[in-house]
């Protein structure tokens, strides 16, 4: 046995000694990749990452000591990761993680807490309740508000449409989804969103047995957000033709545009025609802890909403959380095992009010940051994000090279090099450009369609840019440009 046990931490005098010794291993060489990372990407050619990480033997007689594997991992696979720190380094809803969420890290890794049932987590179950209850009152919900935690606005989602079908049918016809299966109506069945809405409306219809049919979107304004009189046109034509919309799902942060829909409109609608009101906050849920809170109005209206701490509140992934108005909604996902959460138990197993079984402390991250930075800290930072995004679109306006393709509404710049000769197609440049600047590990940046138009995307979510940071990006973008300008022209004479 004594040639396994060296791979645990143990309890008791000394049982923590190799525990110590790996950590500071892994933080010296960690932090070894930070201090020389001069790029957000190593620039290595894709093609022989790929060959020198399926060189690495994973067979049984190649095995090799942790402090060996460790270096190994440093010097050939975190030295040619996406470096998210990096100031060049914008393109996704992928933050910097704030110290006190990697502390975070290391208590939910070491001590390997699941949330599923008390006895495997103990103190951990009353603090994800506990900050569940502060995030009810943060968006303003009932004392009947409750919550848990997610691994982001994914399954927040699918969740959140799963219970609010359910608790559609029961209150249609009475119907049991979770006893009898779907309904004879289902379909009938309809999602509404915006036509910006997040992706996993879809997803979540084709887990649900829904099939993609049954999301309807919604036109949106040129600003991304959804247009409620088309909303309303919406739903009457449904109703003319037979179908049964069953939620409403309004966005606070669209991925592309940062889009906040008219929450109090949306509300109203919901409640007039009998249907479930979701909010996706995932994106721009920090703004309830920020001086543009009131861009939230109506968000505590919300018989659901989501928010992805992974985002705006710059903690490691995976970190989400699920909101419900009323804590009895979530009886449409409770089902009970022996073996787990038994109905005689009389401490409580979050297993009863989510899909998932085993899960992450992940509620530890949100915890050790509002207590280590506090909500003041944390709003003033998304200010600050709000108002960089701004003042950088109106840079972009005024450099003739750029086109500023919208304003933004939260913190993602949707640009394009434009500085182009007719003869070169500017959809086509401006791909070919954002890849040459991701694979020589100039630039990692977003790209996606705006009217009909390829867009660049910076997704500003690092509080310690500087604008400085963001010139030496654009001559950067620039420069490369030109480049492949000069090489695209020379190969048409």
């Amino acid at each position: 046995m004594s040639n396994w046990t060296e791979h645990f931490i143990h309890t008791g005098p000394g049982g923590s000694e190799d525990y110590r010794n790996v950590m500071a291993n892994c933080a010296q060489e960690l932090a070894t990749v930070f201090e020389s990372a001069e790029r957000p990407y190593s620039g290595m050619d894709p093609m022989l990452l790929r060959e020198n990480i399926f060189g690495m033997s994973l067979a049984n007689e190649d095995a090799e000591p942790l402090d060996t594997v460790i270096r190994q991992v440093a010097r050939d696979i975190a030295r040619h990761a996406i470096v998210v720190q990096h100031p060049h380094c914008i393109a996704h809803l992928h933050t910097p993680p704030m110290l006190c969420g990697i502390a975070a890290e290391n208590f939910i890794a070491a001590q390997n807490q699941s949330m599923d049932s008390w006895d495997q987590s103990g103190s951990a179950t009353f603090v994800e309740q506990h900050v569940i209850a502060h995030l009810c009152r943060l968006f303003s919900y009932p004392s009947e508000g409750d919550g848990v935690f997610t691994s982001g606005g994914t399954q927040g989602n699918i969740m959140a449409l799963l219970i609010a079908r359910d608790w559609f049918a029961r209150q249609r016809s009475g119907h049991n989804v979770q006893r009898d299966g779907l309904p004879p109506y289902a379909s009938r069945l309809r999602i509404i969103g915006s036509a910006k809405s997040h992706f996993t409306l879809e997803k979540a219809a084709s887990v649900m047995g829904l099939g993609q049919q049954a999301v309807v979107r919604i036109p949106t304004n040129p600003d991304g957000t959804m247009i409620i009189e088309a909303l309303e046109s919406t739903l009457r034509q449904l109703q003319v033709d037979g179908l049964l919309p069953f939620v409403i799902v309004g966005t606070a942060g669209t991925t592309d545009h940062g889009a906040v829909d008219g929450l109090r409109d949306i509300s109203r609608i919901a409640r007039a025609s009998n249907i479930w009101f979701h909010v996706d906050a995932a994106y721009g849920g920090a703004m309830i802890l920020s001086q543009a809170k009131q861009r939230l109005a109506g968000i505590e209206l919300a018989d659901s909403l989501i928010v992805d701490f992974h985002k705006m509140w710059f903690q490691p992934v995976s970190c989400g959380a699920l909101l419900m108005r009323d804590t009895s909604d979530f009886k449409y996902l409770l089902h009970h095992a022996d073996y787990l959460n038994r109905e005689s138990d009389d401490l409580p197993n979050l297993v009863d009010k989510t899909i998932s079984t085993t899960r992450r402390f992940d509620a530890l991250k949100v915890f050790m940051m509002l207590r280590a930075v506090g909500t003041d800290t944390l709003g003033a930072m998304v200010d600050h994000l709000l108002q960089q995004g701004t003042a950088i679109a109106l840079h972009l306006r005024e450099d003739e090279r750029f086109e500023l393709l919208a304003l933004p509404a939260l913190s993602t710049v949707l640009f394009r090099y434009a500085d182009l000769p007719e003869t070169l197609g500017i959809d086509a440049f401006n791909r070919q450009l954002r890849v040459a600047l991701l694979k020589r590990g100039i630039a990692v940046l977003g790209e996606t369609t705006v009217a009909g138009k390829v867009a660049l995307k910076l997704t500003i979510l690092n509080p310690c840019l500087t604008i400085g940071m963001f010139v030496d990006l654009f001559n950067k973008i620039v420069e490369l440009a030109e480049t492949l300008k000069s090489d695209v022209l020379a190969e048409h004479v």
